[in-house]
């Protein structure tokens, strides 16, 4: 299967960035990537970069919330960067939450707070 969503290893730091609109099976492959190169790199920190998606539907959000808990069920803290204005504001008037997800604006500020905190 050909991986959609590059991960890139930069230490105990692993950033997978979404690059383009993702099906269901593609969501589902992404999260399976990212647990094995968490186990495998022995990563501690976990950046997933969204800025590039135009629609993050109920599913979708479901899954960022799945994944950021298998990746804590794993001993990795997570953040989810690039939330895009419209899509923000799209996800409140839907009721969608990203529960206890830590999220920033962008790739540095993401990096900030799992290195730093919140």
């Amino acid at each position: 299967m050909v991986r959609r969503v590059p991960i890139i290893s930069q230490g105990d730091l692993l950033i997978a960035a979404v690059q383009e609109e993702l099906s269901d099976s593609d969501i589902q492959e992404m999260q399976n990537q990212i647990l094995l190169e968490v186990t495998r790199l022995a990563a501690s920190k976990v950046i997933l970069d969204v800025s590039l998606l135009d629609v993050i539907d109920s599913y979708g959000t479901r899954m960022l919330s799945d994944i950021a808990a298998s990746v804590a069920l794993r001993g990795a803290k997570i953040a989810i960067v690039g939330i895009r204005p419209e899509i923000a504001m799209a996800m409140v008037l839907l009721g969608l939450k990203l529960e206890n997800v830590p999220t920033a604006l962008n790739l540095d500020h993401g990096i900030a707070i799992l290195r730093d905190g919140p």
